[in-house]
């Protein structure tokens, strides 16, 4: 659920620059914390073998203080069994503990006949006798004979210990000789270093939260702007972009979005030009035909039938303008389809549908013997709108040709005829939508032909063109030969 009480919750990491910072700091936390207890674990470890080493240091002192008294190296006193001049077990246990001194965290003990007989004569950090349960497990444990390495609870914390029997040869005394070490007290300078340690952590955590909050910010910044921007965009003002700094891909972003909205403005504009022209379009047959069924007799049959006949032709031709916007808006959206195509075949089958065209005469005055990648169906369609214009601005009987050149870098598809010409004031709005000339003949179109013929032309990546004079024009759609092509595809 994300509300409460019809209030919206507000997740307190919404902003990319906040979860970026957020998960930068987890994943360092996280990786010195793994880091920091691995170290622990392996400096602690390290520190137990420390302690177990001194613990036998311990008893190999031991063995020297028995030892040294008789300078004997006698195998057979491997287990503690004593020689002159110790007479006891006592005797030999009293010694060890008046004599290897326990070092800091550290204490002895001598155990003789299961009790706790001697200490050691200086102060120690603890009380070994002290520690419940100690002495009957030692005596337990060494009743084979051997030295053990154990380690035992106390109040204070784990005691790490090593027992070692002591006897002396023909004496029924048997003593333990006991080492041990407070192992938290031990480690306490580990503890208190890695204190220190993550406490140097947290002053890392916040100074990687701080620069991680300010480098995002300088890096998320043209985004920030981006969203600025594009809040500012509106239908009325599209003139807004976005300044591109550096060449990243933010700043890539940024050139694309600036592309995006000169699309946008282009689509924009175009659609209000287009909602005016077609406005303006179907304003004047409207306006006749309501004008003429305000005024209609209904009781007059030949004043019915004119206005029938009218309202005809004027809905006609509303329909042939719904028809060429279509169109037009199908050949500006619309991906063409390029295939190889023979552009003589192509040539020859066009003229075969423009010769059908009564009232001219039709010549095919060129051919060009090229292929080139192309969108037949479209081109075709292009092409046969200038053969129509011609046969509509030529006069009755008047010769007109149509033909292919090749070029080094395009070809020119073409069509003159021996028209009025087109004025040179014309020539700016010929190609835009309802673009009309005044031949002064009555002819009469969509204006929509020749817009069709450029949007075709330039989706492929041509153009169209003319070259007009009076009783001669000729209109040509060049295009690119596109030769990366695989083999031609003849046009039936």
């Amino acid at each position: 659920m994300n509300r409460l009480g019809g209030r919206r919750l507000r997740w307190p990491f919404r902003s990319v620059r906040a979860r970026l910072v957020v998960a930068l700091v987890l994943v360092s936390a996280l990786g010195m914390a793994a880091g920091g207890a691995a170290t622990f674990l392996i400096q602690r470890q390290r520190m137990l073998a420390s302690v177990d080493a001194s613990l036998l240091a311990d008893i190999d002192a031991a063995r020297l203080v028995v030892l040294g008294a008789s300078n004997s190296t006698d195998p057979g006193n491997a287990n503690g069994a004593v020689p002159e001049p110790f007479h006891s077990g006592a005797d030999a246990l009293q010694a060890v503990i008046g004599r290897v001194l326990p070092n800091r965290h550290q204490s002895s003990l001598g155990v003789l006949d299961g009790r706790a007989r001697f200490v050691p004569g200086v102060p120690t950090d603890f009380r070994l006798q002290s520690v419940a349960g100690l002495v009957p497990r030692v005596v337990r444990e060494v009743a084979d004979g051997k030295t053990h390495l154990g380690t035992v609870p106390s109040s204070f914390g784990p005691v790490r210990y090593v027992a070692t029997p002591v006897s002396v040869s023909g004496n029924p005394d048997r003593g333990i000789y006991v080492a041990a070490v407070d192992v938290d007290a031990q480690s306490g300078e580990l503890s208190s270093t890695f204190a220190t340690f993550w406490g140097v952590i947290a002053a890392a955590m916040i100074l990687i939260g701080s620069s991680a909050w300010f480098i995002a910010g300088r890096l998320l910044n043209p985004i920030r702007t981006l969203r600025l921007a594009a809040a500012r965009v509106t239908s009325t003002n599209r003139s807004e972009r976005i300044p591109i700094v550096g060449h990243d891909d933010l700043s890539s972003l940024t050139r694309t979005v600036n592309l995006m909205l000169d699309r946008l403005d282009r689509a924009m504009t175009d659609q209000r030009q287009l909602l005016d022209d077609v406005r303006h379009e179907l304003h004047t047959p409207v306006t006749i035909v309501r004008g003429h069924l305000e005024i209609l007799n209904a009781y007059d049959p030949a004043e019915v039938d004119a206005t029938r006949t009218l309202a005809i032709e004027e809905l006609d031709r509303v329909t042939e303008l719904v028809e060429d916007l279509a169109l037009l808006a199908e050949s500006q959206r619309a991906d063409p389809d390029l295939v190889p195509v023979d552009v003589a075949s192509l040539t020859r089958h066009v003229f075969a549908k423009a010769s059908i065209l009564a009232g001219h005469e039709w010549a095919l005055a060129d051919i060009t013997d090229a292929t080139a990648a192309l969108d037949p169906a479209r081109i075709t369609q292009a092409w046969l709108q200038l053969v129509d214009n011609a046969a509509k601005y030529s006069p009755l009987g008047s010769r007109i040709e149509l033909g292919s050149t090749g070029h080094p870098d395009d070809i020119e598809l073409w069509v003159a005829d021996q028209g009025y010409g087109i004025l040179p004031e014309a020539a700016d709005r010929i190609f835009a939508r309802f673009g009309r000339v005044d031949t002064g003949r009555g002819i009469s179109g969509s204006g929509l032909g020749l817009p069709i013929v450029k949007a075709i032309a330039e989706s492929q990546g041509g153009s169209v063109g003319f070259v007009s004079a009076p009783g001669a024009t000729r209109f040509s759609i060049v295009l690119p030969y596109h030769r990366e092509t695989p083999a031609p595809e003849a046009v039936p």
